[in-house]
């Protein structure tokens, strides 16, 4: 197995992002696929199944740990979605049914959202749990993953509010930014040191037909980036000096589909500058993300992790295309500010991404390799 001897992050005195690193999601093993639907079926109780999930992230951790990863995760073995598991615990949230899923390229999502039923809030949470198994488990820096808090509002907005909670709009995002910042403390608390904010809001304010949707029902797609900024910036402003935030962006991944297209040229000045986050993992593997151009407004300081391995497909890039790819972006932005990893996680809900468990682990070695042989 390859591995890394030198495994600095990109950024001084932080803990992430690494050269090579991964966004978070992986594909879900056979017995925890199994253990999973024996829960739901009645034949597993909750402690069975917390029993298999223990068992199988600590294999998860062990295979990360030998193909020279330094970011660890837990896989997101726990959740069904990316995002919802975890905004559908905090305070004021429910989880409902709806009529309809998630619309992507030619597939949609199960029929389930979270829905804001009371004020927001965050006392605790099970993902605080999650990390601490996570940390205990591996040697390496144990990197969690969650949505970010443009996340409650992006998919379904003022329809998935309870009437009459938040007459005014500034008050709920006021509420939802000051829970995340709760949050923030409570994994730092716990001994989180790397921390990723998953979002897909900011890359789909890149295409026109996301726009037009926010539009027809009534968002200002022009002001509503900069209303998400503010959120992020409420949620981790005056954070610890040692805690390392990063923000993934994304068009969409689910069954390897997608659902928004366009180059991040609309947002990138905002994307960089607005927002206190040290670094950024942003989707290049394909021309739907545009070129790198953008790069060009990151500032000293911060870093971007380039998506240039995709999650969707198993076939295996070669190395020299993501070399001379990594040559490209260094144009516009200093390869020093620069890392590599997949495009998107490969499992962003428990059904996964149309690839096999071994390709999966090809690539993110893969992306070791690259890492060592460009950064040294």
């Amino acid at each position: 197995m390859t591995t890394m001897t030198t495994p600095a992050p990109v950024l001084p005195g932080k803990t992430g992002p690494y050269r090579a690193d991964q966004v978070g999601s992986l594909l879900r093993s056979q017995a925890l696929k199994a253990a999973r639907a024996d829960h739901a079926a009645g034949k597993l109780d909750a402690l069975g199944l917390r029993t298999v999930e223990d068992a199988e992230i600590k294999k998860l951790i062990a295979r990360q740990e030998a193909i020279g990863l330094q970011a660890i995760t837990d896989g997101e073995y726990r959740r069904s979605w990316w995002h919802y598991d975890f905004l559908w615990q905090l305070d004021g949230v429910s989880r409902v049914e709806l009529d309809q899923g998630i619309q992507f390229a030619g597939v949609q999502t199960k029929g389930e959202a979270p829905r804001v039923t009371g004020r927001i809030d965050f006392t605790t949470h099970p993902f605080v749990e999650h990390f601490k198994f996570l940390k205990a488990n591996t040697t390496r820096t144990a990197k969690m993953t969650i949505p970010s808090p443009s996340m409650l509002h992006y998919r379904g907005g003022r329809k998935l509010i309870n009437m009459g909670l938040y007459p005014d709009m500034a008050d709920y995002y006021e509420d939802l930014g000051q829970a995340y910042r709760k949050a923030v403390h409570a994994f730092y608390d716990a001994g989180c040191r790397y921390l990723q904010l998953d979002d897909v809001s900011f890359a789909y304010l890149c295409d026109p037909e996301q726009k037009k949707m926010l539009a027809e029902r009534g968002d200002d797609p022009d002001k509503q980036g900069g209303i998400y900024a503010g959120m992020v910036s409420a949620a981790i402003g005056g954070r610890p000096k040692d805690l390392a935030i990063t923000m993934h962006l994304c068009r969409g991944n689910f069954r390897s589909t997608f659902v928004a297209s366009g180059g991040y040229e609309p947002i990138a000045e905002l994307l960089f500058n607005a927002m206190p986050v040290d670094a950024y993992f942003m989707e290049w593997d394909t021309e739907r993300a545009g070129g790198f151009e953008p790069l060009r407004f990151l500032p000293k300081g911060k870093a971007v992790v380039l998506g240039l391995v995709t999650s969707k497909t198993g076939v295996l890039e070669a190395k020299d295309d993501i070399k001379r790819r990594i040559d490209e972006a260094a144009k516009y932005a200093p390869i020093e500010q620069l890392c590599l990893s997949p495009q998107c996680g490969f499992a962003s809900t428990e059904e996964g991404n149309t690839l096999a468990e071994d390709e999966q682990w090809r690539k993110l070695e893969m992306i070791v390799e690259v890492a060592r042989e460009v950064w040294g």
